[in-house]
């Protein structure tokens, strides 16, 4: 039971990345965009990383040990695209200006914390960044290990959050024209992450759990696989292009790296 409360708390941890996100937005003079540049990076490290070396080989070893080696292969292949498929469906599915992965640039976060800021066009600004004006951006051993590595993709969705707590107070504020209902809902929408944890918990162990509430070794390995075809996903599509949007020099290089480097070291310490 400690582990479901330990895993819960890293969702919670997780989402509290968008408050503090919203919480830039509002307080901060001018959002540090270098920092954010760094952190994305960062994040796309840790979850690149950690899903390439860990997580689709966890996925691997659950399905082999149950389909054999051939078909195992083949099943978790299939549910690591699959989970990009599934993550790309939903990212295309969700409106431009209402996708929190959609980056905003200054004018428009400006009106946030400067009430005497111009509020710029965020309908033109929320088209697709093809259509839109070229000058504005569109937007035990074993189980120590595992723990470590949820805690540190804890950490990278929650630096992700970030810029995400800020896109996500944007339009709701260019909505509604309420800072307050703004900063609410843009927290909101960060904990809706604990709770669709517990959702998909309490789902996977009463739908396909065992007598024992055990999940099955097969589904487990499914959702490895589909886990790891998300988060690459994430990194690539959402992750690094913002981080690209908000760089100077090789500021997402360098956070990416780092953050490769530091779960590479962490995953190594604990061996």
């Amino acid at each position: 039971m400690s582990d479901i409360w330990i895993a819960f708390g890293l969702t919670v941890f997780a989402g509290m990345g968008t408050g503090i996100g919203s919480v830039i937005a509002f307080t901060a003079k001018r959002t540090n965009y270098r920092f954010l540049s760094i952190s994305t990076g960062f994040s796309a490290g840790v979850m690149l990383y950690v899903s390439f070396v860990e997580i689709f080989y966890k996925g691997v070893d659950a399905l082999v040990a149950v389909y054999g080696e051939t078909a195992g292969q083949w099943v978790n292949a299939a549910s690591f695209f699959g989970g990009m498929f599934l993550i790309g469906a939903i990212d295309n599915l969700t409106p431009s200006a209402k996708n929190p992965h959609e980056v905003h640039e200054e004018k428009e976060t400006a009106p946030l914390h400067d009430p005497a800021a111009p509020i710029a066009d965020f309908e033109a600004v929320a088209l697709p960044w093809k259509e839109a004006n070229s000058s504005l951006q569109d937007h035990s051993h074993h189980h120590k290990q595992l723990l470590r590595m949820g805690l540190f993709t804890a950490l990278a969705i929650a630096i992700h959050n970030f810029p995400e707590g800020i896109s996500v107070s944007v339009p709701i504020f260019y909505a509604t024209g309420n800072r307050k209902k703004a900063f609410t809902y843009s927290l909101l929408s960060g904990l809706s992450e604990p709770v669709g944890a517990a959702v998909a918990y309490l789902g996977l162990r009463f739908f396909v759990g065992g007598e024992s509430g055990a999940i099955p070794s097969q589904v487990m390995g499914v959702l490895f696989a589909g886990v790891a075809g998300i988060m690459v996903y994430i990194s690539l599509d959402e992750l690094l292009p913002t981080s690209r949007a908000y760089a100077k020099g090789h500021d997402s290089l360098l956070g990416l790296m780092a953050g490769m480097i530091v779960m590479a070291l962490s995953l190594l310490l604990m061996k």
